[in-house]
């Protein structure tokens, strides 16, 4: 499962935007409050072609891919040097696989900014710095109790050279990522997880104003930033959809239609997560159950078994595909053989997104 980290600084709609993605019903606060547990949900990757396969199979079950969301407290200027509650509850999202940053963009007198006025630029910096003091503490103190034993082993003696290279890069104020490292350096880095290496997703909390205007403080010079790191940013208004949540599905719509839109930006952070990872997702269906299944991009069809069963790539004999838009366009299984459009592939295929597979195997 797909595991993201919502990171941001204090009362900038992170919690609210957890709790829209995963129903969680987390306590929000307007004010700082010191919290220092991390709390964490699991989201389902919305996905229109589930919703169709669905409709087609009427199945008992229905299983959407997931997303495990955390959400960390917020991050204050000088937690790396422990002001407020520090930055120790970092170490809970050490794993994840993808951190995603909520920056504020909205105003408001009754929900003041933690620095007193809005600057997105600023506050990206801000946490930008912290996530680089939590990775430089980190260094520090596995260099330390290298040196400070009395024997190295051969494996901590290849470590050391590399976490010396990043501990350069980093005191220079760059992330690890932009270290240069080779595959072999890397290799030595496997457990430790550094946040300045993981992809990042900025997302801009907006308020309705400036949503439907498309339009914040710091618009282009974000966008500029964005493009200059290579990040993509996903916009949201976190209040505004709250209160559309609380409707009945048909005037959900409706108020999505006289926003000008056709889904909530929450809906689009899940998919574009799923992209920035280079994930995608391939189908099972059937009467039991239409499932959702995530795989790497350039996953071959033996490989992509092994996600259903293990019996199924220790035995993998063929794999029947089925292209979605196929499927859709012609309406039935029915109609797909008909047209001769299912075809068996063997194991070296590259499962592609959308595939509907029925997996062939003998054990």
């Amino acid at each position: 499962m797909l595991t993201v980290g919502l990171i941001g600084l204090p009362v900038v709609g992170k919690t609210t935007i957890f709790n829209l993605l995963t129903c969680a019903g987390a306590q929000t606060s307007g004010f700082l409050t010191g919290r220092a547990e991390t709390n964490i949900g699991i989201a389902r990757v919305p996905d229109p072609r589930i919703d169709f396969l669905s409709r087609l199979y009427n199945p008992r079950r229905i299983t959407h891919a997931q997303i495990q969301y955390s959400d960390v407290p917020g991050l204050v200027r000088g937690a790396g040097q422990g002001k407020g509650v520090g930055n120790q509850f970092l170490d809970g999202i050490r794993n994840v696989d993808l951190l995603v940053h909520i920056v504020r963009a909205f105003a408001g007198p009754d929900v003041l900014h933690v620095d007193g006025s809005i600057d997105l630029l600023r506050d990206i910096g801000t946490v930008d710095l912290e996530l680089l003091f939590a990775d430089l503490e980190l260094i520090d103190r596995r260099i330390t109790h290298i040196q400070s034993g009395r024997k190295i082993s051969k494996e901590s003696a290849a470590e050391l050279p590399v976490l010396k290279k990043c501990l350069s890069v980093l005191e220079a104020g760059a992330p690890i990522h932009r270290a240069d490292l080779s595959n072999e350096e890397r290799a030595h880095l496997t457990n430790y997880n550094f946040f300045t290496d993981k992809p990042l997703m900025p997302v801009v909390n907006m308020d309705e104003e400036q949503f439907r205007g498309n339009s914040y403080p710091q618009k282009e010079q974000l966008k500029s930033l964005a493009e200059s790191r290579g990040l993509k940013i996903i916009e949201v208004c976190g209040q505004l959809e709250m209160e559309i949540n609380l409707l009945e599905p048909e005037d959900q719509r409706m108020f999505l239609m006289d926003l000008g839109v056709e889904e909530l930006g929450t809906a689009r952070l899940s998919r574009a997560a799923y992209r920035q990872l280079n994930l995608i997702s391939f189908f099972t269906v059937g009467p039991d159950e239409v499932k959702a299944w995530t795989i790497k991009q350039g996953t071959n069809a033996r490989q992509a078994a092994g996600k259903v069963h293990s019996d199924m790539e220790r035995g993998f004999i063929r794999a029947e595909i089925v292209k979605y838009l196929d499927l859709y366009e012609s309406g039935s299984m029915t109609r797909i053989k008909e047209k001769g459009l299912s075809r068996l592939e063997g194991k070296d295929y590259i499962v592609e997104d959308g595939d509907i597979i029925n997996f062939r195997f003998n054990v």
